[in-house]
């Protein structure tokens, strides 16, 4: 009751304004509009796209007003959870708009070849089949917004004045990484190797697939063992979202390398260390899975190394 009554108060001061991750969606959503208006013509889905961005712009304008009527902290947690239910949108968004770039997936897997002589992601699974260890790989990738979700909630209910800050700096770092794959469109070996055949892969074979994928969205099923129920919570996930884009850097390495950072931030060890070892899990399961190049997971912990520091410089109240 204590805690509902703290999240029903109402704050002697509150924000009139955005919140920062309100205009950072609001930029991003300009950015994107511009480059739609622009290529209007080669752009698949454009009257879609358009109204999408309608539907989120009002949602966010609402949750605005709601917030001025009930300026509660129940309502500040819900227009931030809004707008990062809006990255389910967000994110396939980024391939309607790349899709019109000719693929680089034949660039970033020669250079796999050339860096570790074969391809890491085409010989993990196979090395490493053991249906425990393929559970424990899905459990890592299946963490992602639950860690999200969990570095959220503790700044929310544990350090408050910092919440704002935490979330931009989260927020703001998926629309870079969203921007990045807007103009990088590599597509990550499970896209890739579907399409060039999976033993011309092997074969050291990385054809250019040129617009391949603006009509193809197939890909390889996740390696491992398929009765696993994190397995069948991984492949749940691809069915309802993934789309042939944002490969690299990976963003699920760099979100999460920024979680470790936000916990770190926190001095909380236990926050830490209970996420320490998933964020080691999914280091290695975005390989595994075939989501990611291996050269896609280690540019992921420098991008969003930089990206913590870059977007904590910025002072949110």
């Amino acid at each position: 009751m204590k805690i509902l009554k703290e999240l029903l108060r109402i704050e002697k001061n509150p924000l009139k304004g955005l919140l920062a991750i309100e205009w950072a969606m609001f930029g991003y959503m300009l950015l994107t509009l511009l480059i739609i208006i622009f290529c209007y013509t080669k752009v698949q889905n454009p009257h879609a796209m358009i109204w999408g961005r309608i539907q989120l712009a009002v949602t966010t304008l609402l949750m605005w007003g709601v917030y001025r009527m009930v300026p509660c902290r129940l309502v500040m947690l819900l227009r931030v959870i809004v707008q990062m239910s809006f990255l389910s949108w967000w994110y396939p968004d980024t391939y309607e708009i790349n899709r019109m770039l000719p693929n680089l997936d034949h660039v970033f897997a020669s250079f796999e070849q050339q860096l570790f002589g074969f391809q890491p992601a085409l010989v993990f699974s196979q090395v490493c089949s053991h249906p425990v260890f393929s559970e424990l790989m899905d459990l890592g990738y299946a963490s992602y917004y639950p860690m999200i979700a969990a570095v959220a909630f503790y700044y929310f209910f544990a350090r408050y004045k910092e919440f704002h800050q935490c979330t931009f700096i989260i927020m703001a770092s998926f629309f870079l990484f969203y921007t990045i794959f807007i103009i990088l469109p590599v597509t990550g070996p499970m896209f890739y190797y579907q399409a060039v055949g999976v033993d011309e892969i092997a074969r050291g074979v990385f054809l250019n697939v040129g617009d391949y994928f603006y009509s193809h969205q197939d890909c390889l099923p996740s390696p491992g063992w398929k009765d696993g129920f994190f397995y069948h919570l991984v492949e749940s996930a691809h069915e309802a979202g993934e789309r042939p884009t944002a490969a690299f850097p990976s963003s699920h390495i760099g979100i999460t390398t920024i979680l470790m950072w936000l916990a770190w931030q926190a001095r909380s060890r236990l926050l830490f260390f209970i996420l320490l070892p998933l964020f080691i899990l999914m280091f290695f399961a975005t390989v595994y899975i075939q989501a990611h190049y291996a050269i896609d997971a280690l540019a992921g912990l420098f991008v969003g190394t930089a990206f913590y520091w870059l977007f904590r410089c910025f002072k949110i109240t």
